[in-house]
């Protein structure tokens, strides 16, 4: 089962060390269990695209104001939801423990339809 783990933080600082990230990403991957991670842009680079009467709208910035935000993923492929949160307890300690980590499954779409 895929499992997406969301790092939020208070504040992305401009220039990050990704070096215990780079060594959790290798240790995943050896372990055969890597799928993907990837870190966001700050929020004041987002757009937010809303339908709104049936026609689509964009806005500046990310849809909630919050004092957290968003700041990467890692996707892994994990035998359960308690190896994913093993993994996530990791991954917190790779950012330094001051973000939080939300575990999600990622139970797939299924089969598509031949419509």
């Amino acid at each position: 089962m895929r499992y997406i783990l969301l790092i939020y933080s208070k504040e992305v600082p401009e220039r990050r060390n990704y070096d215990a990230h780079w060594r959790l990403i290798a240790e995943a991957e050896r372990r055969g269990v890597f799928v993907a991670a990837e870190p966001l842009e700050a929020p004041s680079g987002a757009a937010t695209v809303h339908l709104e009467n049936g026609r689509s709208f964009v806005s500046d910035g990310p849809f909630a104001e919050t004092k957290e935000q968003l700041a990467g993923f890692y996707v892994l492929d994990c035998q359960s939801q308690e190896e994913a949160l093993e993994w996530a307890a990791r991954v917190l300690a790779a950012c330094g423990g001051t973000q939080k980590v939300e575990v999600r499954r990622m139970p797939g779409m299924g089969a598509r339809s031949s419509a």
